[in-house]
């Protein structure tokens, strides 16, 4: 075998296995992204979940502010159905406008504030927001890599494996958690 075959053969070699690891490392990517959105979701649903609780709280300290417990379970709901990253962060913008106002009320009872089922929920709340801005912040990273690969030389050729993937962003005011403090 001469030393040219001997050349060809391994720059052969070579572009394999770099054509491999690269489609690898695509995949790889994308499972990131999925596996960070499936993360957000979770959180989210354990936001929402937690939602009816307080609202039955609060419903009983003040059961006349209908408009607001009604303002609070569509917003819910719209969340709930929200798809992807913009549509579910438009839905979570709405409802965290929706829980402020249900916190604006709950201002008006010092009962309320005092109610230890309502203090536990507050409590819940905050800590499942500080999981969903966790879980944004990784879920966006993980876009912002695969994005990253998609858009440079040689792993955008790999473009038919992934799509690039749309960032969750919110709008800066709800960017915060909701006020819970009391």
């Amino acid at each position: 075998m001469s030393s040219t075959t001997f050349i060809v053969i391994a720059i052969v070699l070579i572009l394999v296995v770099a054509a491999v690891l690269g489609y690898n490392a695509v995949v790889r990517a994308k499972l990131a992204v999925d596996t960070a959105w499936a993360q957000i979701e979770v959180q989210l649903k354990r936001r929402y979940d937690l939602i009816p609780n307080l609202i039955e709280t609060v419903k009983g300290y003040a059961a006349h502010e209908k408009s607001t417990f009604d303002a609070v379970t569509t917003a819910r709901s719209n969340a709930i159905n929200a798809t992807g990253p913009a549509g579910t962060a438009a839905a979570d913008n709405m409802l965290t406008g929706a829980l402020k106002s249900l916190f604006a009320v709950s201002e008006a009872y010092p009962d309320l504030k005092a109610s230890s089922n309502f203090l536990g929920l507050q409590e819940e709340l905050t800590s499942t927001e500080n999981k969903v801005s966790f879980a944004r912040q990784y879920y966006n990273d993980s876009a912002r890599k695969l994005n990253t690969m998609l858009a440079t030389f040689p792993l955008m050729l790999f473009k038919s494996v992934a799509s690039p993937a749309e960032f969750f962003t919110a709008p800066d005011e709800a960017a915060q958690a909701p006020a819970v403090k009391f």
